[in-house]
This record gives structure tokens, C-alpha cells and sequence, in this order.
């Protein structure tokens, strides 16, 4: 145990559980409590209550110039918390790529779980983690030069709770009730005693804080391209809807030399420019009209960045390593809300005729590892059988869950990668056989309705298609009919909120405290809530009781024991074929900008840490002219 040291007020000692370095106020007055610098569960804080930036900066990055960006799909919203619209990078709801609001934590991208203050002051948590209590900064103000207060921020938390999307009031289920306990004190009350937990206090520390004053007289439950009120260090300049948006940085930002800032939000204007296809992206990135970007598609990170910008050094291509689980990289998923992959041998079977080796050297210049977890590279990921923690945690639901989550390894079959994988295809056969499924005449039907099996694929891209040809080739050899279509990104989005789908693929990085993140996508509460993310539909009591003991881990070790026993039913129960897990983080940029050296983060940071580097651009304009000039010779 040790002592927690903070801004005191009033006389009461408080403690510190071993493993965790958030702050345990004992039983005390609203106004008396211990306010601390920052909170954190893996580990202790990296950073001291007197640290002047983080150490992945440059706290004299200068100001100036711009980066453009691009996303795939088009945006009709500037409203970040209703389940509707989209909205464009700059607005998330939270995150470093907020760049409009201000929240009361900032996430530090050198450490697993670590918050430092923002808006606030101070930040104190019960005991019983039955409160979370916040102190607001002085001088903290709107862009329009009103301060930002107390009453914004309850305001914002009943927006969230009556206006907010699926996902936000799923992770706010647990709070009832917010007081004002001081002129510029606020705290967040947690009734549901099993949501009293660690991970709750650092949900409500990211959670945006909105202006009263400018959604009053405005509907604040419908979408919206008119430019919202902030906080932040940037505003909404000149747009298109649908097309692009331009942020501008805000000049005499509140928060600009705040620890958690300095060195960061170095650029002007940052414009984002909308894109369909992914392949017009590239071309337009190589074309110089964008700056930054992460190549997703392996067949192009392999053959096309040679040409002459690349061979003279002016853009970039480089595998980024991230200090976080990497997860799996757009696994295919069954709609559990239809019949036929309800039974789980069918989806064991589907499993079976993905041939991972043919796909990842054909077609991703086996750039790919094999998906064996759903917490992939970290301590998360289920290895050999289950340790005794996670017996605990299993044994009360044996007979309810598959029996090889006890007995076996997840480790999913080595083909040639050469030609149908024939013994994972007679196997697969053999599974739809006891679901009561057959070959007849080359189709698979139903042994009793003659219901032929089909699938229909709605996927994100049309790169997506063509990642899962050839899973869609081995299901037609097992006499499976398929389709596939890569609607419009908002579409793609409407078609999985709405399961109006048969087989999906979904992008799955867990967060370095998973448990609320899966509660909405895979709890049994968000399968039918409508907008939900839970898009496979997964109900199983099992994960459910997993998940809960995720949220409520008081140490590191039964965080870790949960999520491996989580990961083994999930990939047991086969509801996606794990596939592909990206080793790195494939950057390309043109070489225009200054960057800190650090070591991995959490995350890519070239949005909030890296700027504009005058002598840098000007080699590559040079160098740029000089290709354009044609060849004497």
C-alpha cells in the first residue's frame, strides 16, 4: 500500500491498491478530497505532477503550415454523439483526433492506460470507485470567449444519456447522476455496483464536454453541418459536405501551453478530403494531394511504391511498430440473427475452408500473421491451456461453452498454400453434414427443406472483395453460393447497424482496457439495440460474465485472466474467422515535416505531434520540379 499524494482538501489520508494508480478517496465530504495529477491501471504513472510535456514531443515544434488527410467514404454530420450520420476525421467523439473539444483527461500514447489532466484541475476517485470527482481549470474557455463551466459539463452528460449514440449510452449504463459539489467542482456517481470499477473512472475522463449556452437554441438530437461551438485547439473552417473540411488552428487556444498540449496541434489548417474508392486515394496521395496516410491494402504496400518521389527520397514508406494489442485486421463475421449460422458447426465449418496460407501468398504478398486471438501481440491473447485464474473464471460454465475451451489450443490448421486445402474441406463437409446440410447436385441444401445455403458479403471496400475471393471460391467448391458488394461507405455503415447482411468483415483493435469496449460490441445487451455495435449479433452469458469481470478487475492479473478466458470461448465459438493480423502500421507520407523521436506509442501521432518543416518542404517542391522537367537527352 502506499500513500497517495495530492492536492489536499480537508485532512483525510488515502490509499493506493497494490497494481493500481488511481486515487482512493476514503469516506469524506464532497469537499474534501485528494486531487491528484493523473490516473492510471497498468502500472504506475509514468509522468510527475510537475512534468512540462510528454516525452513523444517537441515541446519547440513551431507553428505553421498544414497537413492534409484523407478518409474513405463520404461525412453528412458535425454531430459526434448521435447514433446518425457520419462525421469526418476532427470531430470523433473521442481520442486525439477530437480536435474541437476539450475533455477532462488526456490519454499520454507512451503508456497502456495512463490519463494526465486536462480540462481539469484535478481528478479524485473513491475508494469504492463509486465517484470520480473533477475540478475544472480556471480560464477555461469557449471559442467564442465564454468560460466554460460546471454547467456545461452536466449538460453534456444528460445529452449523452437522453441524445447519445448506442455505443455512449452503453458506456455511461452504469452512472445515474452527476453533481455540481463547488463553483468549479462536478462529480459523476456510479449506482449499478457492477460498474464500480477502474475502467469507468477512465471512460468518464475522455469524455468531450459540450456548450450549453450554443446547443440551447439548437436540436441537439439531429445531425448537423452547421459548425458546432469547441473548446479545442482547432475549429471548423471552410467545407464541402461530403467532400472536405478544413480545421483551423485556434490561435489563442485556452490549452495551448498545458502540459498534456505543448508540442502538439502544431499545424495551421489540417484538411481532410473525403475519397470512395481506395485506390483513387492512393493516386491522389502520390499525385501530392494528400500528405499522410496509412496503406491498407498489402498488394500495394508491396508493388506500388517504386516509383520516382520514393527512389529520391521525397516519400515515405515505412512499417510503424505500435505498443498496443494489434487484434485482428478485418476478420469475416456471420449475422447471428440468421438461422443457418446459429449452429456453431456450420460456423467451424465456414472456418475451415478459409485457407489462410493460400490467401496471405497469393493475394497479401504474405505480409500477414495468422489470427490466433482476438488480443492479438499483447498479454491478452490466450496461450496454451487455460492457467488456474482462468479455470476460476471458466469451470462454472462448463457444459455451456465449448468443451475444447478446456482441453485444447486455438491453432487453427497449416496448409500447403498451394491448391484446395483437401482435409480442412472433408471436415468442413463432415460438420455441415451433423448441422444437416448436404450436397445435392453440387449445392449445399438443407437435408429437410431443401433450403439452398447462400451468403451475401457486405463489405467495406472493394479491396474487401477482393480479400475474400478466394474464401468465397472454397465455399462455392463446398457447394455454398456467395455474393459480395461494397456499397458506399455510409451505406456499408447503415447495412451492418441495421444487419441487413449475411457476412461481414469488421476491424477489431482492442483498447488496452478491453472491457467496455467489448460490452458494445459483444454483449448480450447491445445484439438487438438498435445502431448497436455488437453487428454479429453474439449472445452468450458466458462472455457477458467475462466482460463484467474485465470492467470490474482490480489488478492487472485478473484484467489478463478474464480477457484470455473472454478470447478463448470467442474464438471457440468461431463467430469470426480470425484470419489476418497486421504486424505493423503501414505509414506513407511525403517527407515535408519535422517528427520526435520516440519510442513505440499507442498510437500513430503524425496528426497531433508532428509539424511543419519550412526546409524539408521546400526539397521536396524542389526535388518534385525537377521530375516534372522533362529529359534533355
Amino acid at each position: 500500500m502506499s500513500e497517495a499524494h495530492g492536492t489536499r482538501s480537508g485532512v483525510t489520508r488515502c490509499v493506493v491498491a497494490p497494481g493500481l494508480m488511481l486515487v482512493l478517496v476514503c469516506s469524506m465530504s464532497a469537499a474534501a478530497v485528494d486531487y491528484r495529477h493523473g490516473v492510471a491501471f497498468v502500472g504506475e504513472l509514468k509522468y510527475p505532477p510537475d512534468f512540462e510535456h510528454f516525452d513523444y514531443v517537441n515541446p519547440q515544434a513551431p507553428k505553421g503550415g498544414r497537413l492534409r488527410l484523407p478518409i474513405q467514404g463520404t461525412w453528412d454530420s458535425f454531430n459526434n454523439f448521435v447514433g446518425r450520420g457520419r462525421t469526418p476525421t476532427g470531430v470523433d467523439f473521442g481520442g486525439s483526433a477530437n480536435l474541437i473539444y476539450d475533455r477532462w483527461l488526456e490519454r499520454s500514447a507512451d503508456e497502456p492506460t495512463s490519463q494526465y489532466l486536462r480540462l481539469a484541475e484535478g481528478v479524485a476517485v473513491a475508494e469504492d470507485y463509486s465517484w470520480v470527482q473533477f475540478k475544472l481549470r480556471d480560464g477555461a474557455r469557449w471559442h467564442d470567449g465564454t468560460p466554460l463551466t460546471v454547467d456545461d459539463v452536466i449538460f453534456s452528460f444528460d445529452t449523452y444519456k437522453e441524445h447519445g449514440s448506442a455505443a455512449i449510452k452503453t458506456l455511461l449504463n452504469g452512472i445515474e447522476q452527476i453533481e455540481k459539489v463547488g463553483p468549479r467542482q462536478v462529480r459523476y456517481i456510479v449506482t449499478d455496483d457492477d460498474m464500480k470499477n477502474a475502467a469507468m473512472m477512465l471512460i468518464v475522463g475522455q469524455l468531450p464536454v459540450l456548450p450549453k449556452h450554443y446547443w440551447e437554441t439548437r436540436d441537439v438530437s439531429r445531425t448537423t453541418v452547421e459548425p458546432p461551438l469547441g473548446s479545442g485547439p482547432y475549429r471548423i473552417g471552410r467545407f464541402v459536405v461530403g467532400r472536405y473540411v478544413e480545421y483551423e488552428r485556434v490561435e489563442d487556444y485556452w490549452g495551448r501551453d498545458l502540459p498534456v498540449n505543448r508540442g502538439r496541434y502544431n499545424f495551421d489548417v489540417v484538411k481532410i478530403d473525403a475519397f470512395r474508392d481506395e485506390a483513387v486515394m492512393r493516386e491522389g496521395h502520390k499525385a501530392d494531394v494528400i500528405d499522410v496516410r496509412n496503406e491498407t491494402v498489402s498488394k500495394a504496400w508491396a508493388s506500388q511504391y517504386d516509383f520516382p518521389a520514393v527512389r529520391k527520397g521525397l516519400f515515405k514508406r515505412e512499417l510503424v511498430k505500435l505498443n498496443r494489442p494489434e487484434g485482428l485486421w478485418w476478420p469475416v463475421f456471420w449475422n447471428l440473427r440468421v438461422e443457418r449460422f446459429q449452429d456453431v458447426r456450420v460456423r467451424e465449418a465456414l472456418f475451415l475452408l478459409y485457407d489462410f496460407d493460400y490467401i496471405n501468398r497469393v493475394l497479401m504478398f504474405g505480409f500477414y500473421d495468422r489470427g490466433v486471438s482476438y488480443f492479438q501481440q499483447s498479454e491478452f491473447a490466450q496461450r496454451g491451456l487455460p492457467s488456474a485464474d482462468e479455470l476460476a473464471l471458466l469451470e462454472p460454465w462448463r457444459g455451456q461453452i465449448p468443451e475444447r475451451v478446456f482441453t485444447d489450443v486455438f491453432d487453427p490448421p497449416v496448409t500447403s498454400g498451394y491448391g484446395p486445402a483437401r482435409d480442412q474441406i472433408k471436415r468442413a463437409l463432415e460438420l455441415l453434414g451433423e448441422a444437416g446440410w448436404m450436397i445435392d447436385g453440387g449445392v449445399l441444401r438443407n437435408s429437410e427443406t431443401g433450403e439452398p445455403f447462400s451468403i451475401e458479403f457486405i463489405v467495406v471496400s472493394p479491396m474487401a472483395v477482393r480479400s475474400i475471393l478466394p474464401f468465397m471460391a472454397s465455399l462455392h467448391r463446398a457447394g455454398i453460393e456467395t455474393s459480395a458488394r461494397a456499397p458506399e461507405i455510409s451505406n456499408w455503415l447503415y447495412r451492418m447497424r441495421a444487419r441487413q447482411f449475411d457476412g461481414g468483415v469488421q476491424r477489431f483493435t482492442p483498447s488496452a482496457m478491453p472491457g467496455f469496449q467489448l460490452l458494445r460490441m459483444f454483449g448480450s445487451a447491445s445484439a438487438d439495440m438498435e445502431f448497436g455495435q455488437n453487428w454479429p449479433g453474439v449472445k452468450n452469458p458466458a462472455l457477458d460474465f467475462l466482460i463484467e469481470q474485465m470492467i470490474g478487475a482490480q489488478t492487472e492479473n485478473q484484467l489478463v485472466a478474464a480477457a484470455r478466458a473472454f478470447d478463448r470461448i470467442m474464438l471457440w465459438n468461431f463467430y469470426h474467422v480470425p484470419g489476418l493480423v497486421r504486424p505493423g502500421y503501414r505509414l506513407t507520407y511525403w517527407d515535408r515535416f519535422g517528427q520526435p523521436e520516440t519510442e513505440p506509442l499507442t498510437r500513430p501521432a503524425y496528426l497531433d505531434t508532428w509539424w511543419w518543416d519550412p526546409e524539408r518542404a521546400a526539397r521536396v517542391d524542389a526535388g518534385m520540379t525537377e521530375l516534372d522537367e522533362p529529359d534533355e537527352g
